[in-house]
């Protein structure tokens, strides 16, 4: 079999897959808007945002477009053999050297995200980052994946020289497990980029807490994220497993919300709680692990196919990038399709729960200054809802919560 004709293909395919995702989306401007969230912008916003989306859409057009051609011309041309082959250390060219090739090829993209930021989002008044921490960033976020994309290159390496077939179950526990700890570390890791201060006690802070605790959760703290520094726009979540949860609020969001809004907002979050998503997440994130483990046990079977990128023998890390660029590209939409419809389902539940706790207005209105804060596609096509959303619309979720609180 031609696995590098197979591995083109498949980029190809995936490639004009988004490509086309991306055109529909642009389209989505000329859509009408729903009556219940027609008052979201007025004429002159609303001419704002066409223009912002569209700008956006080119953008991500012709980020997608040189990152495939990147794509191709390293698995056309042998490069991360070839590059590879550059290190005397076989361990460095049996994981690190791939990772690190395919880490310094994302800077080629660094002008796109830089245009982005300090471009777009800079002209329509959502950047408030300096040029600075742009760049602070970008060192800090490659730093960082390539280190755990380098981690895990050597947890393949060992699970498949040490336990042969079973790296199907090994793999898919260990990632599972890794994906959880990331979970848990995501407060840590936010430290790099953010600075988190408590919020001051007061009416907020006891209405949150005693939402929370009349049903149970225990709230280690509730903090609040320089978000600002970066951007005008908002958001807000939990982190912590089981009863224990630290909140955390965007800075934008307590200046521009009421109590209650914000209230509404935690009241859908516990909703989540209360129904066990976050568990049933876990499921689904054990069963993404399954197949990309039963794709790395048929990867590492054969040297053969390794010799057809230039390769000796098998390379791991090389095998992560046909697994998840390249294999798993294949079957992710299904499996998304799939993951967004569960997860859409558990927004509407969620959204009841706010209902419940005599939120329904307060989240109505919350929900929309989300969507005026942060540019919201209003009128998004119902097959980009059905692949890539794993919320519902806006105007879906305010007819829900009218039908449940009439």
């Amino acid at each position: 079999m031609n696995f590098k004709l197979a591995a083109i293909i498949i980029i190809s395919i995936v490639y004009l897959y988004n490509l086309a995702l991306s055109i529909i989306r642009a389209r989505s401007a000329n859509n009408p808007i729903p009556k219940n969230v027609s008052d979201i912008y007025d004429s002159e916003t609303y001419a704002r945002w066409r223009s912002y989306h569209a700008e956006k859409s080119r953008l991500s057009i012709a980020t997608s477009t040189v990152s495939f051609v990147i794509d191709l011309v390293l698995i056309i041309f042998d490069v991360y053999a070839a590059f590879a082959r550059l290190f005397p250390a076989e361990m460095f060219q049996q994981t690190f050297a791939v990772i690190l090739l395919s880490s310094l090829t994302s800077i080629a993209l660094i002008p796109f995200d830089y245009y982005n930021t300090m471009s777009i989002e800079e002209r329509y008044g959502f950047n408030r980052s300096k040029k600075s921490t742009f760049w602070l960033d970008q060192i800090k976020q490659f730093i960082i994946s390539t280190a755990l994309i380098t981690g895990i290159g050597a947890m393949l390496m060992w699970a498949h020289t040490t336990l042969g077939d079973w790296l199907i179950l090994a793999v898919a526990v260990i990632m599972t497990l890794f994906a959880l700890a990331t979970s848990f570390l995501y407060p840590i890791l936010s430290k790099v980029f953010n600075k988190f201060t408590p919020l001051e006690d007061g009416e907020l802070k006891d209405k949150v807490t005693a939402l929370l605790s009349s049903h149970g959760y225990k709230v280690r703290g509730i903090k609040i994220m320089d978000a600002s520094r970066r951007t005008t726009k908002s958001n807000a979540y939990f982190t912590g497993f089981g009863k224990m949860k630290t909140i955390v609020l965007y800075d934008n969001l307590v200046k521009s919300m009421t109590t209650d809004e914000i209230c509404a907002v935690f009241a859908h979050e516990m909703g989540h709680g209360l129904h066990k998503d976050t568990l049933k997440n876990q499921i689904l994130t054990f069963v993404q692990m399954a197949i990309l483990s039963v794709l790395a046990w048929l990867t590492l079977r054969s040297d053969a196919l390794f010799s057809q990128f230039g390769f000796s023998a098998v390379n791991y890390g090389f095998a992560i990038i046909l697994i998840t660029s390249v294999e798993f590209a294949l079957v992710a939409p299904l499996f998304g399709l799939l993951v967004n419809l569960h997860s859409r389902r558990a927004e509407y539940r969620a959204d009841r729960q706010a209902v419940k706790e005599g939120y329904a207005d307060a989240l109505i209105s919350a929900l929309k200054k989300l969507a005026r804060e942060n540019f919201s596609d209003l009128a998004p096509s119902p097959i980009i809802v059905k692949l890539e959303y794993s919320h519902p619309t806006l105007s879906q979720r305010i007819d829900a919560i009218e039908r449940g609180n009439s």
